[in-house]
């Protein structure tokens, strides 16, 4: 067995001290990166873009992207107020699987049935699965959500509580605008950055989004076809399983939580792609 020296050991102590003490000044910059009031955001927003430009977002994207953006209250009120995923699964899907939304699921899963046969073919997904997921994320496109999406990926990147991951989110936004994807203007979705007729954030935008109908633009706020077929691409990347069962206790309902680690929710799209299951 070796044996350190005391010289040697002093000398660890000293290395351990000096670890610990640039550990204590790396937490505190993370921590003076972020805040909980409006107070810095201005300041914030202006370090943010400096760092943005030093990675190679142009100056037009960041104009374009950020003129106006503001701390939004909003949004941090319905982050904080998440409560309706603490309801029973039998409450939460009652009042979510309602018979006008499961009518309106199986007249479009008829009037889609050509294309939702294409995208199982192509990556595995059913369109019950699909038209599940599209009517209880945005009412099967109709209400796609109307915060601004710089806004709050930019506020929720600011606040303490999962300020990394949102800055993440930011920077996907921003090559989003910077590629020519979509305009700032045209990004608008739901309070936690969620883009698009089923919701994706700007991260599995740029990894799964797809052009389905073949017009050189992979746009998931007009286009059913690239919407749905996305979303089969998002679950068949998180390795989905053609001809398995997606209910609780099958091995398709664990790649239904990477769409939402909300369980409740997840068991409600599976009961409603159920229920469109055995209409067909």
């Amino acid at each position: 067995m070796n044996r350190l020296s005391k010289s040697a050991k002093a000398w660890g102590v000293l290395l351990a001290a000096s670890a610990l003490a640039l550990g204590a000044c790396v937490l505190s910059a993370r921590a003076a990166s972020c805040g909980s009031s409006a107070a810095g955001f201005s300041q914030w927003l202006e370090e943010m873009k400096r760092d943005a430009a030093a990675e190679g977002v142009s100056q037009r994207t960041l104009d374009a992207a950020l003129a106006g953006v503001t701390y939004d209250h909003a949004v941090i009120g319905r982050d904080r107020g998440q409560r309706i995923f603490h309801q029973s699964f039998e409450k939460f899907s009652s009042r979510l699987v309602t018979p006008g939304r499961l009518s309106k699921a199986r007249a479009l899963l008829q009037r889609h049935a050509a294309l939702l046969a294409q995208i199982e073919a192509r990556y595995g997904v059913p369109g019950a699965v699909l038209v599940a997921i599209w009517g209880l994320e945005t009412g099967f496109g109709a209400d796609n959500g109307r915060f601004r999406t710089m806004q709050a990926l930019a506020t929720l990147a600011y606040d303490c509580r999962r300020s990394a991951q949102f800055h993440e989110e930011l920077n996907h936004a921003l090559k989003i605008v910077e590629r020519g994807d979509m305009s700032p203007a045209q990004m608008r979705g739901d309070w936690a950055g969620e883009i698009g007729q089923t919701q994706f954030m700007p991260s599995s935008y740029l990894k799964y989004g797809v052009d389905f109908d073949g017009d050189g633009r992979r746009d998931l706020i007009r286009s059913t076809p690239d919407a749905l077929a996305s979303t089969a691409n998002f679950l068949k990347g998180k390795g989905w399983r053609a001809g398995a069962g997606w209910n609780e206790g099958e091995p398709n309902f664990a790649i239904l939580l990477e769409w939402n680690q909300a369980r409740v929710y997840v068991k409600t799209i599976a009961l409603l792609a159920t229920k469109l299951a055995g209409a067909q």
